[in-house]
Order: structure tokens, then C-alpha cells, then sequence
């Protein structure tokens, strides 16, 4: 039995957590007051999104809906850094979105070979080596490493195709890619043989050729769920030429002109921009046609819309050479593939400081830590002077520097949170 085919997937991540730094002092023989020589944490491991041309489903992601990257080890004596973290690399079909899954933005489209880090491992905390100083020779303090990331998104596969084929369920779609490429879909003469997108590459001639997709048939109502439309319209979304395959033989008791509206309907609602994409008809099934008044009938309609058609029979190979050379025509006119702009703006993260602090004092130096402090520290650029600002401001929001002061702080006293020290001014 075939795996089913999954394009929609909504998983956690979250990137290794940092090494704690160590306290250690330098022990040797002959060597009198060796100094402080704590090794700082490792850093955690990234969270890696890469683009995996085996794949053609997010089938890995139905199951398994949360990962986890390896975490930094802590530091050690002689100034040894902890292990870095191993990276966690998730592989994804090429043309795969990532989306905040909160406010469904794009965070990043997987449609070229360079690897995404999707969420970064946190930094190593520092040994007790970084805070000697000649009026602090012996800190007996080190600092915990940074939490990692977190991320809940959402997976999307959309389909890099040049062509789209769109048309009612039974029309040929299939046996039209079967002819043009080397793709063997799943064909029979029942609606919806196509239960998921088919890709082919079709050779025009030396040097030319483009990407054909096969989309399960639609139906009146896709756009509003009805059918199998509504699940794959989106994979004709980055497609630069729509054909559109009519069935022009009268074998169902269908009309032609009547069917091409109903498409062109759904597609409209489902996205005014793809309906007005550029667009080749396809007369299908003209070898067995019953009644040729359909196929004039059809012609002027589509004439009338400014279109080119082709009459072709796909199962007869009768006319699709020209079908496809008039493709790959129009495909050397048009923009190339739609990639996807990240739209997600990182926002300021929603700190909870009314948690637990530990203060130490260290003759004139304030060790200050706090799970939410490292939360908070991870998420400001110290190189830019509003995020700076932001930062003071929260410190100051969570009743930090009252409590310090209560505790006896006195100006040009060092305070100490995590990598960033300073003096402390009234």
C-alpha cells in the first residue's frame, strides 16, 4: 500500500540548551596561586532545515511532532571548553514553507540548497577565567549556559513546478503527463485516480525543458473544501503557465464551456493573482468525440477570452507535441518560479520576570541570575542602543535594582548577569 501523501505538517522545535561555565582554580606543583582557569560551557545545538530531493512528502513529520537538538556540555578545569551540541537537521522536500505557526507568517521558503538555522542553540556559559580582575583575583563564580530556542511552525509543501495541470477529475491530466514526461502516475478511467500531486519533467528539445505537475482533479466547490482541489491548490501556486485540460468529447454528458467556467471559478476564489496567470486550454479527447459541435462551440468560447487552444488527444498522442512546445515557448517569456519572501517579524519576547532571583555578593561584584534573566539576555542585541534600552527598562520593571539597592549597592560596585557586566550607577 502506498504511503499517503502528507504536505502539511505542524511541528516543535527547540535548539540545545548551553553548557554551564565551571569554577576551577589552577593546581600545580611549584606553581603558587595558579588563578582562576574555569572552561566555558559548550555552545547548544542548532536546530538545521535542509532541502532533501528524495523527499516528496512531509510524510516524516506526521508521527514525530517534536524536536529536540543535543545540548552543550559544561565546561572543565585548564580552561577546557564544554562540547559543543550536535545540530539537529531536519530534511524537507525543496519547495517546503516554514510558518510561525501563531500568526502563519513565513519565516523562510526551503526552495534553494543553502541549510536554514530555524533556531539557534544557546550560547556557553562563561568560566570563572573571564571574571579575574586585579582587584578580583579569586571570583568563585562561573555562569549557567543560555537556554536554547523554541519554535512551533508549520510545514507547507508547495510544488516547484513551471506547469500546472487544471482541469475536472477524468479529463486526461494524468495520461497527458504520462505521454509528455517520464512520470508514471496512477491512471483509470474513474474520477479522483489522482489522490496527490505528480510531478514530470518534460524534455522539449536540447537544452529546453520544464516541470510539469498533475493536480487531483477539481470540482465546484474546491476552494470552499469540496473534493480533493481544496488540499492541493496550493501546490499550482508557484506554477508560471496553467494548462487547463477539457474534456471536449461529450463521453460524460458534460459541457465543455460549462466545465472551463466551474475551473476558472474555483481558481478565482481561491486566488484572483493565479486565476490571471497565463494560461494554454486543451481540447482533450478529440479522438473519440461524439459530437464535434461541442469542440466549435468550445473554440469560439475560448477564442472569445483571447486564449490559444489545442486540440490534442492525449491517450492517442495526437497533438501534444505541439501542446508542450508552445509551453515551453511561453515559459521563456515568463518570470521564473515564485519563491516566497520571509514575511515573520521577530517580535519581543513576552518575559515573565516576576520569578525567583539569586544575588551573591563577591566583594564589590553582584552575581545576579535568574532563569528568566538568561530568557530575557538571549533575545537583546547589547549592540543596539534601543534593544539596550529595552533591556534597562525591563530590568528596572522587575524590581532588580530596588532589591539591589535594599541589599546595600553601592555606585561603581560591578554587577555581574551572565557574559555582560557593568558598573553600577544610581
Amino acid at each position: 500500500m502506498a504511503a499517503p501523501f502528507v504536505d502539511t505538517a505542524k511541528i516543535t522545535v527547540r535548539s540545545g540548551n548551553g553548557g554551564n561555565g565551571v569554577v576551577s582554580f589552577h593546581r600545580e606543583k611549584y606553581v603558587a596561586a595558579g588563578g582562576p582557569d574555569g572552561g566555558d560551557g559548550g555552545r547548544g545545538g542548532n536546530v538545521v532545515v535542509t532541502v532533501d530531493d528524495h523527499m516528496s512528502t512531509l510524510m516524516d513529520f506526521r508521527y514525530k511532532r517534536k524536536y529536540t537538538a543535543a545540548n552543550g556540555t559544561d565546561g572543565g578545569g585548564k580552561r577546557c571548553t564544554g562540547r559543543n551540541g550536535a545540530d539537529l537537521v531536519l530534511r524537507v522536500p525543496r519547495g517546503t514553507i516554514i510558518r510561525d505557526a501563531a500568526t502563519q507568517e513565513i519565516i523562510h521558503d526551503m526552495s534553494d540548497d543553502a541549510p536554514f538555522i530555524l533556531c539557534r542553540g544557546g550560547r556557553g556559559g562563561w568560566g570563572n577565567q573571564h571574571f579575574a580582575t586585579p582587584t578580583r583575583q579569586v571570583p568563585r563564580f562561573a555562569k549557567a549556559g543560555y537556554p536554547g530556542e523554541s519554535r512551533e511552525v508549520v510545514l507547507e509543501l508547495k510544488l516547484l513546478a513551471d506547469v500546472g495541470l487544471v482541469g475536472f477529475p477524468n479529463v486526461g491530466k494524468s495520461t497527458l503527463l504520462s505521454v509528455v514526461s517520464r512520470a508514471q502516475p496512477k491512471i483509470a478511467n474513474y474520477h479522483f485516480t489522482t489522490l496527490f500531486p505528480n510531478l514530470g519533467v518534460v524534455y522539449v528539445e536540447e537544452g529546453i525543458s520544464f516541470v510539469m505537475a498533475d493536480i487531483p482533479g477539481i470540482i465546484e466547490g474546491a476552494a470552499d473544501g469540496a473534493g480533493l482541489g481544496h488540499d492541493f491548490l496550493r501546490h499550482i501556486d508557484r506554477c508560471r503557465l496553467l494548462i487547463h485540460v477539457v474534456d471536449v468529447s461529450g463521453s460524460e454528458g458534460r459541457d465543455p464551456v460549462e466545465d472551463f467556467e466551474a475551473i476558472n471559478a474555483e481558481l478565482k476564489q481561491y486566488s484572483p493573482e493565479l486565476a490571471s496567470r497565463k494560461m494554454i486550454v486543451a481540447a482533450n479527447k478529440t479522438d473519440i468525440m461524439a459530437n464535434p459541435a461541442l469542440l466549435d462551440k468550445f473554440r469560439a468560447h475560448v477564442d472569445g477570452l483571447g486564449l490559444e487552444l489545442f486540440e490534442i488527444s492525449a491517450a492517442a498522442h495526437q497533438g501534444t507535441r505541439e501542446l508542450v512546445k508552445k509551453a515551453a515557448q511561453e515559459l521563456a517569456q515568463l518570470p521564473p518560479v515564485a519563491v516566497y519572501e520571509p514575511t515573520y517579524v521577530e517580535r519581543p519576547p513576552e518575559v515573565d520576570t516576576s520569578g525567583e532571583v539569586s544575588i551573591e555578593k563577591y566583594d564589590d561584584t553582584w552575581v545576579v541570575e535568574a532563569s528568566w534573566l538568561q530568557h530575557l539576555m538571549a533575545n537583546v542585541n547589547f549592540g543596539d542602543y534601543e534593544s539596550r534600552n529595552w533591556f534597562d527598562r525591563k530590568l528596572r520593571e522587575s524590581g532588580l535594582f530596588d532589591r539591589l539597592e535594599a541589599m546595600g549597592i553601592q555606585d561603581g560596585d560591578i554587577v555581574s548577569l551572565y557574559d555582560l557586566e557593568f558598573e553600577y550607577q544610581r
